[in-house]
């Protein structure tokens, strides 16, 4: 047992073990009081009493905290919050304090008036020997030294800061700042400043401490009472705001804040960072070695207050103290407070009496913890003396404040902003006789705190601490290999952290992290990922081809995924392949991935241009035949006859014949292979034209099954003929029914004029009106005019079939050809008369008679022949006599029928084989059944047949054709 009042001084620099040894002491005795400057700092004594002792006898008072217990022997406390009662053992811890200019007072007071019966342990730095001496009689020193050593490191950039280290700044916008930087370069960091909670500061520190992340960003606050495993300390400035003015940091308080680094015999480093200038050699020599000068003034205010007036009281708290160690602070925020009120006329009337002053003076008491204004606070303190003086504060009241406050939403200076509120009324409620149900609210405003406080430290672990980024650098640092898993959707996580998404052979990083983060999680998810390229690349050689695809921007997909791209080749139909695999899967994995889209793309081309490819490779194919197959591997297929005239006309028929047995179809205005019109080939074909033009932007083919699209000026005409699609007009038509329309033009008479008929207008798929402007853009001239309408006589029947044939014996190529030519015809008349009722009612300018409807009128268009004027050149034609007799669109003048006239040679072949006259080609010029020179389209006499003559059978159904056809 110690000496009864024993006083000790345990003096030293930080990181001795001095309040480890306070305990120690505390429990070697029946009862003790420790007082601590931070309600942190008394939260974790308590606990570890509480450990030791258990629960029932130990008690925890802060100024928003009392836990009493009712067999109390050791009271763990705030400096300010310590119980004046008789104690065997009492510790005051940082009492290097007392020369702080806000709270300094109250160390002192402590100092000069706290002790226990048997002992008393001041607790702080060497630099207090002198005042202690001073002040206190027959004290006893002790001097701990440091564990560890503590040395200089100079001045460090954020992004070289060593692990375990703690940046320290002296404003809340610094310190946010700080600890974004640290989570885009380090992975994150934890926060801990003195606004903090008690509950949100021990969640970010135990954060910290558990290695979930390496680095600290604090305020002052962990100068004191904070036993962190921290290496090293950094200030990022050496000034700080003290409430009343920007001052530079004492040195014995950057010696405080520096010996934070080194835990227990662990060496520690400090330095200086960012735009903190390097502290002089001096100073860095003082605080290496804790020498500092000595503390030569306390602040002081007096304990003996007078309670009978206002004035009274504010005047014993102003006296000085006559002693040279002592000295007046500067004015705190109490007796602003009680200054403030008493000059309020409102309760300086409600002040009575003694017993009113020592309320008022309570009230005064209470912590700003807002820090709106003075103004604010005072007035808040005002309405809770009201109530006071009334009993107790309202229940609704209270309950409506306090729900305003209670919102776990908002950002971290919101949630920050209602911590501070409900600390006012957690401090309230601790009072006695302060609230209505004191255990209620006691254990509400504790509540709604703790609510607050874990909020908070949830949005400034989202903010300030990248989890997935401190994981993978942590276990790179333990040289550990990480464990990469991949989802069906494509989804990387590594170590159970989404590290971003694996695309075909690239890994796309989480986008929301920074270029910094994403560097880092690249370097850990490439070295999980290689296994996982390897098993990707097998499984997609072995792949079959219909899970791959090319986009019409010859992009190469495999499912979802983008794989590669097509690039030009040595020639159109044998395109190259880039592929899309990161570098760091390695050369092994691209070459698998080039082989395997070589050989998709390969087999894609020659299955869709099977056609084409025998073509080339046909060896019968020999002379102007083998020229004319090379011009149409060259076109994909496609060529616009216009282009290809000449040669069109040179080949002969056994070429033609060669030519016709791969499927080429010599049209009346594009030479073309059907086969290859069909919506996959097309596709691929644009996108292979493209490669091989180089274009920037691939054109899309047009949708399937439209047999027209809409024709835009813009884009070039190639595009429309290798989508199989020829321009005319505001529409384009597809190649294929062109070539029937132009069959069905081919029967009409194109000179006199002739109009559309159901057949025409039911292969376009088009309206009257969207008809004419296609036959204008295929060079015709399409005249509108209206007439009444006529109900159109039935056109006669065939006779029936003999008895004895078959009825439905399909017809000949003859006869169907006569068929047409005789239905033709027979619209043709039946126009004309409707054309001539017409004229005839117009003539008379009759008035339909009252009651009878006006006749019901029509629109009609006459399509003539009406090619653009060439000039005096003339075209060269397939013989003498041509002119601009019929249409030579694209090269087909001959292919067909002229309109209005006898079919060309292509015609006459698809009708029954060679011309059954001398070859068109033997230089005779025609007779005068072929076109005028400069004239329009003439009809050809009927002696120039484009079959045999044939007699047609008197018993066949088109016996009645053919005579009609004789009648003309």
């Amino acid at each position: 047992m110690q000496d009864r009042g024993r006083v000790t001084a345990v003096l030293g620099p930080t990181n001795t073990g001095k309040t480890h040894y306070a305990i120690e002491r505390m429990l070697a005795h029946r009862t003790g009081v420790i007082g601590l400057p931070l309600r942190l700092l008394a939260r974790e004594v308590y606990d570890r009493i509480v450990k030791a002792r258990g629960p029932s006898v130990v008690a925890l008072v802060t100024g928003e905290e009392r836990i009493v217990p009712e067999r109390v022997q050791y009271w763990v406390a705030t400096t300010e919050a310590m119980p004046e009662i008789g104690a065997d053992f009492v510790a005051i811890d940082e009492i290097q304090l007392c020369a702080d200019p806000e709270r300094g007072h109250v160390f002192t007071d402590r100092l000069l008036n706290m002790r226990g019966l048997h002992e008393t342990l001041l607790l702080g730095s060497d630099t207090m020997r002198p005042a202690i001496a001073a002040l206190v009689p027959g004290v006893q020193f002790q001097r701990r030294e440091r564990f560890s050593t503590l040395s200089w490191a100079g001045s460090k950039k954020l992004s070289r800061m060593p692990a375990r280290s703690a940046i320290v700044g002296f404003s809340v916008d610094d310190v946010y700042a700080m600890a974004e930087l640290i989570r885009r370069q380090k992975g994150g960091c934890a926060v801990v400043m003195g606004a903090l909670s008690p509950r949100t500061r021990n969640a970010q520190v135990a954060m910290y401490q558990a290695g979930e992340v390496d680095y600290l960003v604090a305020t002052d606050a962990i100068g004191m009472g904070l036993n962190l495993d921290i290496r090293h300390v950094a200030f990022s400035a050496t000034h700080k705001f003290d409430g009343r003015r920007v001052r530079p940091l004492f040195p014995h308080e950057l010696g405080q804040i520096a010996g934070r680094a080194g835990r227990h015999t662990e060496p520690g480093t400090f330095g200086v960072t960012g735009e903190a200038r390097v502290l002089e050699d001096g100073l860095v020599e003082a605080i290496e070695n804790h020498r500092f000068q000595p503390i030569s003034r306390l602040v002081w205010r007096n304990a003996a207050l007078e309670f009978g007036t206002v004035d009274r009281l504010v005047k014993s708290l102003e006296s000085a103290s006559g002693h040279e160690w002592l000295s007046r602070g500067r004015e705190a925020d109490d007796l602003h407070a009680l200054k403030a009120l008493g000059e309020m006329p409102e309760i300086r009337d409600r002040v009575q009496g003694g017993r009113d002053v020592r309320l008022l003076w309570d009230v005064c008491r209470v912590p700003d913890f807002r820090g709106i204004s003075p103004t604010e606070h005072t007035g808040l303190l005002a309405r809770i003396f009201g109530f006071l003086q009334e009993g107790a504060i309202p229940s609704d009241w209270l309950e409506r404040a306090v729900r305003r406050i209670d919102r776990t939403h908002g950002d971290i200076d919101a949630l920050s902003k209602r911590l501070a509120y409900i600390r006012t009324w957690t401090y309230v409620a601790q009072r006695s006789g302060w609230v209505q149900d004191e255990s209620h609210w006691r254990g509400e405003t504790r509540a709604v705190e703790d609510r607050l406080s874990d909020a908070l430290h949830a949005a400034l672990t989202q903010r300030f601490v990248d989890r997935r980024t401190s994981v993978l650098l942590r276990r790179l640092k333990q040289k550990e290999s990480l464990v990469a898993e991949v989802n069906d959707k494509g989804d990387v996580t590594v170590e159970g952290e989404f590290a971003g998404r694996l695309e075909g052979f690239r890994f796309r990083p989480d986008q929301t992290a920074t270029a910094d983060e994403a560097k880092m999680l690249n370097r850990a998810s490439y070295e999980a990922l290689k296994p996982e390229f390897h098993l990707r690349a097998d499984r997609f050689y072995n792949a079959p081809d219909t899970e791959l695809d090319f986009t019409e921007q010859g992009g190469l997909m495999w499912g979802n995924s983008a794989v590669g791209k097509l690039v030009r080749g040595a020639d159109a139909l044998h395109p190259g392949i880039q592929v899309f695999v990161d570098e760091d899967a390695g050369p092994e994995i691209a070459e698998k991935v080039q082989r395997r889209l070589q050989h998709f793309i390969d087999r894609k081309v020659a299955a869709l241009f099977e056609p084409l490819l025998a073509l080339q490779r046909d060896e019968a194919l020999v002379g102007l035949a083998r020229g004319f197959a090379f011009r149409l591997v060259e076109a994909f297929g496609v060529l616009p006859r216009e282009g290809v005239a000449a040669e069109v006309k040179e080949l002969d028929q056994e070429s033609r014949g060669l030519l016709r047995k791969h499927g080429v179809r010599f049209g009346q205005f594009t030479i073309f292979m059907p086969a290859l019109l069909k919506p996959a080939p097309t596709r691929l074909r644009l996108v292979l034209w493209s490669l091989a033009a180089g274009l920037d932007e691939f054109p899309e083919s047009p949708p399937p099954g439209l047999v027209t699209i809409p024709h835009i000026p813009e884009v070039p005409d190639g595009y429309y003929t290798l989508s199989g699609y020829r321009p005319a007009g505001e529409r384009a038509i597809r190649i294929d029914m062109l070539e029937r329309l132009a069959d069905l033009v081919r029967t009409q008479d194109t000179r006199s004029g002739f109009e559309a008929n159901p057949d025409m207008l039911s292969i376009t798929g088009m309206t009257l009106e969207q008809f004419a402007g296609l036959m204008q853009g295929l060079g015709y001239a399409a005249e509108r005019g209206e007439r009444a309408k006529v109900k159109a006589a039935e056109p006669p029947a065939p006779q029936p079939a003999p008895e004895g044939e078959a009825s439905d014996a399909p017809m000949t190529e003859e006869e169907s050809v006569l068929a047409a030519e005789t239905r033709a015809k027979w619209e043709a008349e039946q126009a004309e008369k409707r054309r001539a009722e017409a004229e005839a009612a117009g003539e008379t300018d009759e008035v339909p008679a009252e009651g009878e409807a006006a006749p019901e009128m029509e629109v009609f268009y006459t399509f003539r022949w009406a090619p653009k004027p060439r000039g005096n050149r003339r075209p060269q034609g397939e013989g003498q006599g041509q002119g601009r007799r019929g249409p030579r669109r694209e090269g087909a003048a001959q292919e067909g029928r002229a309109e209005g006239g006898k079919p060309g040679r292509e015609a006459r072949e698809r009708e029954g084989g060679r011309e059954g006259g001398k070859p068109r080609d033997g230089g005779k010029p025609r007779g005068k059944g072929g076109p005028k020179k400069g004239g329009k389209p003439q009809q050809v006499p009927k002696t120039f047949s484009s079959r045999p003559e044939k007699k047609a059978d008197p018993d066949s159904p088109f016996a009645v054709l053919a005579a009609l056809k004789d009648k003309k």
